[in-house]
């Protein structure tokens, strides 16, 4: 079980290094912002990619695992930081990812 809350830590760590990094990026393209928002993008995708490494699973599972939790993420995100309220289909989206997320993490190995 430590392990699992330990994966789920990491996951949610690597999905909020992704989320902050593209947002940084989406405010200087999309918003007009100062470009010097560019720094701590590439610091926080960068920790993103270093947070990837540091699963023990094989490269591809755990990218297919983590789209159920990025998504989670970036939803709470939307919540959080842009102030729009995820809707129930969005929601219902999250669970169905995370449903498939969880088959991926939790299935028997040979």
């Amino acid at each position: 079980m430590l392990i699992l809350l330990r994966a789920l830590g990491l996951f949610v760590l690597t999905a909020v290094a992704e989320v902050v990094g593209c947002y940084l990026t989406y405010l200087w393209l999309r918003e007009g912002r100062s470009p010097l928002l560019l720094v701590p993008a590439a610091v926080s995708l960068a920790a993103f990619a270093w947070l990837l490494t540091l699963h023990p699973t094989g490269a591809a599972r755990t990218y297919a695992a983590y789209g159920g939790v990025y998504i989670a993420v970036a939803l709470a995100w939307l919540w959080a930081v842009e102030g729009e309220r995820p809707s129930t289909w969005d929601i219902v989206g999250a669970l169905v990812a995370l449903t498939g997320m969880a088959i991926i993490v939790l299935a028997p190995r040979r």
